[in-house]
């Protein structure tokens, strides 16, 4: 059973390791990083599932040379082949989720990779940023009637909801949206990550993090600002690949889980009781005692009356109603003011 909604409904926050290229081409890797994962905490193991003839062309000319950033001079059908994660290994990584208690999930890039993880079994449906503007994928990825899972870098508001129209035409309402900023990696100035509660309320629907950023920070900050979803990439050490230099490795994913879990406790509210905590801390609050010896029928007075700790006094608003009003018994300098004084 794939774990999303019980976690949304729990209020707990779903953990995704995205595996990506960080295999380096062996199976051997991909499945050592399912065993990680789960070790580490996370919810669920990401692949993504195409061929670099789903996703492009094989053509020399500069419209398909990448200009810039961490893969600068590749070729775009160069870089997917290099990236991509055989489909003849999908079973075998499948199957070792199943194996080790983790959710399987994966990113299909056009329609015969849907229908290739239909047969596979799989569970939910995750939709990158770069094809969020591909409403035919994501209708037909939503007719299969799974889970939804969209990231939204380079999109719009209008994009983002054309998105969900398409799933609701397709009859299918199961939608979490991903913030996400698609820079390989992201810095901190352009993740704006207070979009999270603006695209809840604007969406209406649960808003999660894709996070590319460095380190566990964002996802922390994310989860405080109610992101019920968290994905971030995951490496081995000592496995180079073409995601590898914006991942983190399998000891940086497993204490950013535990901030991710943490986090989830810090955000909880509103709550205006007490903790049990709170409540043996209270005797430690200031109150009204009597710092001089007081007479029965002698008049309480700034002087005699003090705002101290401890607490076993009443509170000090009412300092003002006593001050001019004569005490009704014998009150020794260290006694709290009690209600019975008033």
């Amino acid at each position: 059973m794939f774990h999303l909604k019980e976690c949304l409904d729990k209020g707990q926050v779903y953990i995704i390791a995205e595996m990506s290229a960080n295999h380096g081409g062996s199976l051997e890797n991909a499945l050592k990083i399912v065993r990680e994962s789960k070790n580490a905490g996370a919810d669920c193991l990401k692949i993504q599932t195409y061929t670099a003839d789903s996703l492009t062309i094989d053509c020399d000319n500069e419209y398909f040379k990448i200009k810039g950033g961490l893969w600068d001079g590749y070729k775009l059908h160069d870089l997917y082949n290099d990236a991509l994660t055989p489909y003849e290994w999908h079973k075998a990584i499948k199957d070792e989720c199943d194996k080790v208690g983790i959710d399987f999930l994966s990113t299909p890039f056009d329609k015969e990779a849907v229908d290739f993880l239909e047969d596979l079994g799989i569970e939910c449906y995750k939709i990158a940023s770069f094809e969020m503007v591909d409403l035919p994928l994501i209708e037909y990825a939503a007719s299969k009637g799974k889970p939804m899972i969209i990231s939204t870098g380079m999109s719009s508001i209008e994009e983002m909801k054309d998105a969900i129209d398409a799933c609701k035409r397709s009859g299918n309402d199961q939608i979490v949206m991903l913030k996400c900023c698609s820079e390989y990696p992201a810095p901190w100035e352009d993740m704006h990550l207070g979009n999270i509660p603006d695209m809840r309320e604007k969406l209406g629907v649960p808003i999660g993090l894709s996070d590319h950023s460095a380190g566990s920070l964002g996802a922390v900050v994310g989860t405080s600002l109610g992101a019920c979803v968290i994905e971030k990439h995951i490496k081995i050490d000592g496995v180079e690949s073409a995601d590898s230099k914006f991942s983190m490795t399998i000891e940086e994913f497993a204490q950013m889980v535990k901030d991710v879990r943490n986090a989830t406790l810090i955000r909880k509210g509103p709550c205006y009781e007490l903790t049990n905590g709170e409540k043996s801390s209270m005797i430690f609050r200031r109150s009204l005692f009597a710092i001089q010896d007081v007479k029965a029928g002698e008049k309480f007075t700034e002087e005699n009356l003090g705002i101290i700790r401890p607490g076993y006094g009443i509170l000090p608003k009412y300092k003002k109603d006593l001050v001019g009003t004569a005490a009704k018994r014998d009150i020794k300098r260290g006694e709290p003011i009690t209600e019975e004084d008033l």
